[in-house]
């Protein structure tokens, strides 16, 4: 695959100053067959007339929709718009190391019966190695950031219905259809943290209080249960994992959105 067409997808809702980071570092890349293209998730922050006005060293299009649809929505158009013979999503919170793509890129063209390439990341201060492919630990836990470079032709699109857990949904359909992932063991980017941000990771400890028990749950523990069910039942998958450490530390806990209402 070398030197083909990788198209980056970033959905954006209200972080044009992350969004702006985010570009740098991709105008930084070391791998250029590149085209980005920029989705505005119905942002009141500037970012459609920043964007119209923005100058990169790579093809850039931007695409904005009428109202906020949701990051799976933005994510799906994107794709949609793209060219490219290979897929990248990047989140508009995310910072790619210099040789990021270049890694990736790298990582299918050895493996090349791999639908997509994922690497270790950091999310704010904290490191998150996720591990090598295996698809029985995927269907126990989500361990594979968005951030991951996939075949346009594996690509399944994502569940637009789902307000969390949209990229273990995606992994889990695309290793359902036979796909299998190549790991990459290095940081290749690392996500900013903010307080309406891209992600937001709770300490395993939050996840593991007796909730039931104490007669009260935090909202963000509810949703993020409840769309967990959701997805397990949408594959045929055992009961949650909660007492599963490797289930409790391996990711930041996403807000399911990305950053899109």
């Amino acid at each position: 695959m070398s030197r083909s067409l990788i198209s980056i997808v970033i959905p954006a809702w209200n972080h044009l100053q992350e969004l702006l980071v985010c570009l740098q570092s991709i105008d930084r890349q070391t791998y250029r067959q590149l085209e980005v293209i920029v989705v505005d998730d119905g942002s009141t922050d500037g970012t459609r007339e920043r964007m119209m006005d923005y100058r990169a060293s790579f093809p850039l299009r931007v695409h904005c929709l009428p109202e906020n649809q949701g990051a799976s929505a933005a994510r799906n158009e994107g794709a949609r718009l793209a060219t490219g013979e290979f897929l990248l999503f990047v989140d508009a919170d995310a910072v790619l190391r210099p040789d990021a793509i270049e890694k990736m890129v790298a990582a299918l063209s050895a493996h090349p019966a791999a639908m997509f390439a994922y690497s270790s990341f950091r999310f704010g201060w904290k490191q998150f190695k996720s591990r090598p492919f295996d698809a029985s630990v995927l269907k126990q836990t989500p361990y594979i950031h968005t951030t991951a470079l996939m075949r346009r032709s594996a690509f399944p699109g994502f569940d637009e219905s789902l307000k969390k857990f949209q990229d273990w949904d995606l992994w889990l359909t695309i290793c359902e259809r036979g796909g299998k992932g190549i790991w990459i063991s290095e940081e290749l980017f690392r996500i900013t943290t903010r307080a309406q941000g891209m992600s937001r990771w709770l300490p395993s400890f939050v996840h593991r209080l007796p909730w039931p028990i104490l007669g009260w749950m935090p909202q963000e523990i509810e949703r993020y249960r409840k769309w967990e069910r959701v997805v397990r039942e949408k594959h045929g998958l055992a009961a949650d994992h909660q007492d599963d450490p490797l289930f409790l530390s391996s990711r930041p806990r996403p807000r399911g959105d990305g950053g899109l209402k």
